[in-house]
């Protein structure tokens, strides 16, 4: 079992950053690859950037040079900075964490990108 918890969502102009923290349960060097997922009202959840246990990173075409995944494995943290935030990276960012394959969820944190 494995719990997350994201914190650092909030409300945001245009062009600018945020950081999303991710606090999982247990360490991370256990876990294989952690994760985060947006979904906008009305959308599915679709991947924005993960990182494996061995630090390889995927980023989805859309974030790619502006959000940044690390992970902190004495905090048992992964992070999420986002910069030149647009309007359309408005939505839920959830927290993902593959385990023993099974994938376990946080409870998701809003973004708002607006004027």
């Amino acid at each position: 079992q494995v719990q997350l918890v994201e914190s650092g969502g909030g409300l945001v102009q245009p062009g600018g950053s945020l950081r999303l923290s991710c606090a999982a349960s247990r360490s991370i060097f256990s876990i294989n690859t952690m994760g985060w997922y947006r979904q906008a009202p009305g959308k599915e959840r679709d991947l924005v950037a993960s990182i494996t246990s061995g630090g390889t990173r995927n980023y989805a075409v859309s974030v790619k040079g502006r959000f940044t995944i690390s992970r902190d494995n004495g905090r048992n943290t992964v992070y999420l900075q986002m910069n030149s935030l647009k309007p359309e990276d408005t939505a839920v960012y959830y927290c993902m964490a593959t385990y023993y394959l099974n994938n376990y969820w946080g409870q998701g944190t809003q973004v708002t990108v607006s004027s």
